[in-house]
């Protein structure tokens, strides 16, 4: 790589893109470094997307445009399940600062075997993505989740040949990308391919505890290239009116 590409891709990592999570920015030290792709991992039902889109919204009623990737889950469930919170703004939805996107349907209109993608399909899709991303003039990204996409890439090589090919992109755009990641409940692990979290620049684990016969929710940064950053275990919790909320940990069992 160039000189001039390694400065200009060090000066992005030094800008901040702020979650609007105020516990989460501190923990990151004033938020996210721009360009950055970021895992977000968990089990089914551990807020990952509840979060992803907290930070889209935000970023939206900041001026900063963004798009939601969906793979797994319909439009009309997704919009349905975050109405409930104080957070969602229908409005930045019809104005076009938050575009939410179904990435089966365009796969289909692409003529893509939706189940597992060859190489070409791999690079045209990717293609879309990066033209989606750029006609919009997006600043933040989400893909939900990387765990569907990498199942019908088929090969450790293709996918990552995706990731780093998208992340490369992305960040030459300047945008922040937050990818969801599935893996199975009680897991320490970062993905279900092994792959996915060495090509990303940070990590966000989402799990659980059982304490007294309840789950806890729990957040910790993993890693996140580029800042200096807490990797403390938060308590995490979701409420309607803030949506995702973080706790030092000791101080949740007061």
């Amino acid at each position: 790589m160039p000189v001039s590409e390694l400065s200009k891709k060090d000066e992005i990592k030094n800008e901040l893109c702020k979650t609007g999570i105020e516990e989460l920015d501190i923990m990151l030290g004033g938020g996210v470094p721009t360009g950055s792709t970021v895992l977000v991992v968990g089990s089914s039902g551990s807020g990952k997307t509840t979060l992803c889109m907290q930070y889209l919204i935000n970023g939206a009623k900041e001026g900063e445009r963004g798009v939601f990737f969906t793979i797994t889950e319909p439009l009309f469930k997704l919009t349905k399940n975050m109405e409930g919170f104080n957070f969602y703004d229908k409005k930045l939805i019809e104005s076009g600062m938050v575009n939410l996107i179904d990435l089966r349907i365009i796969s289909e209109r692409l003529g893509l075997d939706t189940e597992k993608y060859t190489v070409e399909d791999a690079s045209a899709l990717l293609d879309i993505l990066r033209d989606i991303a750029d006609e919009l003039n997006v600043k933040r990204l989400i893909i939900d989740s990387i765990t569907a996409l990498c199942y019908r890439l088929q090969t450790p090589e293709m996918i990552r040949d995706f990731i780093f090919k998208l992340g490369s992109s992305l960040a030459a755009m300047k945008c922040t990308t937050l990818l969801t990641s599935e893996v199975p409940p009680r897991k320490f692990q970062y993905s279900q391919y092994g792959i996915e979290e060495f090509i990303s620049d940070g990590i966000m684990f989402l799990g659980d505890i059982e304490r007294k016969g309840d789950l806890i929710r729990t957040f910790q940064l993993v890693k996140m290239r580029g800042a200096a950053h807490s990797r403390t275990k938060a308590a995490m919790s979701i409420s309607t009116k803030n949506g995702v909320e973080l706790t030092p940990l000791l101080k949740s069992r007061e």
